[in-house]
């Protein structure tokens, strides 16, 4: 992009860096001869067309904000598949690096900054404007102090009944408040919430809330009562703190009304005394010499000579204090936090200076130290430190529909451990093919930790359950395995039997009740005979006694399958005895009047 022209105005000069959803650069605006921001929308959004309608409403409605605490939006535009935002350019630094930098503020520059903030999300508010990502990222310092709201990118307004709201979590974690955490909507009181916690990090040089992942940490919101500020800070007053709690409240309603309430309620926070008292006792003031315009009499002359003694003698004094700096005790502060480890240095008389590195350690956490505890050294003396960034962040690449092996050969190039593969039933992805990710594609996720995947698999074929057989006529057996969706093998065996008649099936395989694919074969085996030899039973029973005719049913279960061996109707209190014919172990079975009366076995 650098060197290229945007409606033929904005001359792309330099790249700034890159967020969530947006490339910033800083560009020359050839029109009216200045800096400019430029936002450009990533090509994975602008090919969403309800995201680029949002981005360009949205960034209409921010543009029509004025106000010297929020930077300013001057034009939105689109030039062929490359939309853009033009802003103001703040020559200056984040809010996020000034802390990294110099840990906890002192509580003066937290009101000014603070209140300037309020002053800034009061004019958004007015005009129905809510932020939703207030972070210490996206507000600018600029050299001379001021600072300036920015990033609207993912504001809206609080009228607009078009936009689309989601259970996603929308804004950085670390500052989400407790409804938006729950997946409601963002409002008023949301922002007010998370300018609490930026004014928790500014006073402590840490977020209140930390966690191993973002769902633990909004979990903390939604629940953890606020870490103690004057333990990490003993500088901040009781009714600061108050005004933090006050801002960061679970519930909306017992949050600031509106950010100039709060901005009004910091105004009244004594932060130090006069110039005077906030100096260091060493510090000397001296009042400025005025001349009158003569010339110095000898009065003064004598004055001017017993000065410079004065001097030369404080001079000697003070170069012999200096050779005779004391030794102290190099304290151990690997593991604190950075605004607890300056403290402690600093109670001894030593000096530090603090460069960082990516870690599994908490950010803003001591890692280092060049002295080791207990060395003795002169004061003043340098300490170096280093302070964790937490883990480094990058990118999940998309390795969607690659096989298994290139997936986890791109992961581990990129910087990721792979986790053990899970097979998921996939019909639109090839076997063998990795159909997501977790976390998920272009997912921000800590350098080294665990990518799982899961990989498409064929999908189970239905399985069918195998009918009894044993017992049925073959042709009724070869109709029973079409009925099912199975098929009867052709190489059918015969062999003699003494239980079942000729033509019955006697033995299958599968056996009945098996579970087998659709197509499966069945394999029977067929009696030769000669069966079971015929046998004859008496079958007695006595009619009930009560003037009415009725009906006796033997239904006979042997050898050769189920059939009814009599049904005929006998007079009231009849005895009657009838001979059933039967092969093989036999069930004999009676009815009265189609009730069931007994069964014997044979």
């Amino acid at each position: 992009m650098i060197g290229k022209t945007l409606g033929n105005r904005y001359e792309i000069t330099q790249r700034l860096g890159v967020g969530g959803m947006a490339e910033v650069f800083r560009a020359h605006d050839s029109l009216l001869q200045r800096s400019v921001t430029v936002k450009i929308l990533r090509s994975e959004f602008s090919a969403d067309e309800e995201f680029v309608t949002r981005f360009h409403r949205e960034a209409r409605a921010v543009a029509s904000l004025s106000h010297p605490n929020i930077v300013n939006v001057y034009d939105v535009g689109q030039e062929g598949d490359v939309h853009y935002l033009v802003m103001e350019y703040v020559d200056g630094e984040d809010l996020k690096s000034v802390i990294k930098r110099e840990g906890g503020l002192a509580p003066a520059r937290v009101v000014a900054i603070a209140c300037q903030i309020c002053d800034a999300l009061e004019h958004a508010h007015y005009h129905k404007i809510i932020h939703r990502d207030v972070k210490p990222h996206n507000i600018l310092i600029t050299k001379t102090g001021q600072a300036k709201l920015a990033d609207f990118g993912i504001a809206r307004e609080s009228t607009a009944a078009t936009l689309v709201q989601t259970k996603s979590l929308v804004g950085s974690v670390h500052y989400i408040s407790p409804e938006q955490a729950r997946g409601d909507t963002a409002d008023a009181q949301s922002d007010i919430y998370a300018l609490g916690v930026v004014l928790y990090e500014m006073l402590t040089g840490t977020v209140p809330f930390n966690g191993g992942n973002p769902v633990s940490v909004a979990l903390k919101h939604i629940q953890d009562a606020i870490p103690s500020l004057q333990e990490r800070n003993p500088a901040v007053t009781p009714e600061f703190e108050q005004i933090v709690h006050r801002a960061m409240a679970k519930i909306p309603a017992d949050r600031f009304v509106s950010a100039r309430e709060m901005g009004l309620a910091l105004n009244t926070v004594k932060t130090s005394g006069d110039e005077r008292e906030s100096l260091s006792p060493d510090t000397m003031v001296y009042e400025p010499v005025r001349f009158s315009g003569k010339k110095p009499g000898t009065g003064v002359l004598v004055g001017v000579i017993v000065a410079v003694i004065g001097l030369a003698i404080g001079g000697f004094f003070g170069l012999q204090s200096y050779m005779r700096v004391p030794e102290v005790e190099v304290p151990g502060v690997e593991g604190m936090l950075l605004a607890e480890a300056q403290r402690e240095l600093e109670s001894v008389g030593l000096r530090y200076s603090v460069s960082e590195e990516y870690s599994a350690e908490e950010p803003g956490r001591v890692t280092e130290q060049d002295m080791a505890a207990g060395s003795r050294v002169k004061q003043q003396r340098v300490i170096f430190l280093t302070v964790s960034r937490g883990p480094e962040m990058i990118r999940v690449p998309d390795v969607t529909g690659r096989t298994l092996a290139e997936a986890r050969s791109q992961l581990r190039a990129s910087g990721f451990e792979v986790g053990e593969a899970k097979e998921i039933i996939d019909e639109l992805s090839p076997p063998g093919t990795v159909v997501r990710t977790d976390p998920a594609p272009n997912a921000v996720h800590a350098k080294g930790d665990e990518v799982r995947l899961y990989v498409s698999k064929a999908p189970e074929p239905d399985l069918i359950l195998v009918p009894d057989l044993i017992g049925m006529e073959e042709s009724a057996a070869r109709s029973k395995i079409a009925e099912v969706g199975l098929l009867t093998a052709p190489d059918v065996s015969r062999k003699r039997s003494n239980d079942y008649p000729q033509g019955r099936v006697i033995a299958q395989d599968p056996r009945g009740g098996a579970e087998v694919e659709e197509n499966s074969a069945v394999k029977l085996t067929i009696s030769q005979g000669p069966g079971p030899e015929a046998r004859t039973a008496v079958v007695y029973e006595t009619m009930p006694n009560d003037g009415r005719t009725h009906t006796l049913q033997i239904v006979i279960q042997d050898a050769q399958g189920e059939r009814e061996a009599y049904a005929g109707e006998h007079k009231s209190g009849e005895r009657v005895s009838h001979p059933v014919r039967y092969y093989g172990q036999a069930t004999i079975t009676l009815y009265v009047d189609g009730d069931f009366v007994k069964e014997q076995t044979f």
